[in-house]
């Protein structure tokens, strides 16, 4: 009688999670994918006539430009974010246990909070008369207010402030499951603290490193509010002009075209992630 229930219970969870993966994740992708071979109608939005011109539109070097602009500021901010966050889990990972879950729920902290609440807050801290230009200048280390809104460095920051507790956990996780017998016989060999680092430490940690770096740099891509509220007009993303078409311009095949492409970069990176993290295992099975 035991062995029935949990039969049906594993298959009663089967369905709800196929029946959520299709509602929430097929269906949805499936009308963007359709619309996006769509024609624009002024009257219902969409017209079912047939077209590639929202495909062919995103050869446009505006777009080609806005599209290696948004990769380019996701990689700055995933590069910062791991050369923060390799050494804050690093030493998180070294502290007693006793302390360690305490840092742990201060990272996690902050995601209660929405994040676009946190960017407006971001933005009164960096604006012209924000908390950090008087300070600095109370300090007497300035004497006019830094401009720092609506500069590619303020999205960045924005970035890094939203993103970075997703690269520090992979990377505790990572470096918090190191076998120390190893990094003792390495010592014991003569090993040097830089080599021991080199050479053992960080290739053991690739897993986190590259997953850390996945998870930073996929949502930066789509974070229009991040460039909306700290980088203006000049510093979009792509997820800006895919806000834009279907909020403002009201062009919706195009804006389903430019999410597929999204979509597409996306997948592309996640292929890079598998092929690196298969090459990764392979190498620390030899």
């Amino acid at each position: 009688m035991m062995n029935k229930l949990l039969n049906y219970f594993k298959k009663i969870s089967i369905i709800i999670v196929l029946a959520w993966f299709v509602l929430f994740v097929f269906i949805p992708n499936l009308m963007i994918l359709v619309t996006s071979f769509m024609t624009r109608d002024d009257a219902s939005l969409v017209k079912p006539v047939f077209s590639v011109d929202n495909y062919t539109r995103l050869f446009n070097p505006l777009y080609a430009q806005i599209l290696l602009h948004s990769l380019n500021m996701a990689f700055l901010a995933t590069f910062c974010c791991l050369m923060i966050g390799y050494p804050f889990a690093f030493i998180l990972s070294r502290l007693p246990n006793r302390v360690r879950p305490l840092l742990l729920f201060l990272i996690i902290v902050p995601l209660w909070t929405n994040s676009l609440i946190r960017i407006y807050g971001l933005k009164i801290f960096l604006s012209t008369r924000g908390y950090l230009n008087e300070f600095l200048i109370w300090t007497g280390i300035i004497d006019i207010p830094l401009r720092i809104m609506y500069t590619p460095e303020a999205v960045i920051l924005g970035l890094i402030y939203i993103m970075q507790p997703f690269m520090v956990m992979p990377l505790y996780s990572s470096i918090e499951k190191l076998d120390q017998a190893v990094l003792e016989a390495a010592r014991d060999l003569g090993a040097s603290k830089l080599q021991i680092f080199i050479r053992i430490i960080l290739p053991l940690t690739l897993p986190g490193i590259a997953a850390g770096s996945l998870l930073v740099m996929l949502p930066a891509l789509g974070l229009f509010y991040v460039s909306d509220l700290l980088g203006g007009a000049n510093n979009l993303l792509i997820g800006s002009v895919i806000k834009s078409q279907f909020l403002n311009i009201l062009d919706w095949p195009f804006g389903s075209a430019t999410s597929i492409c999204l979509t597409l970069v996306m997948g592309f990176l996640l292929y890079i992630y598998y092929r690196v993290g298969k090459l990764i295992n392979n190498k620390v099975e030899l």
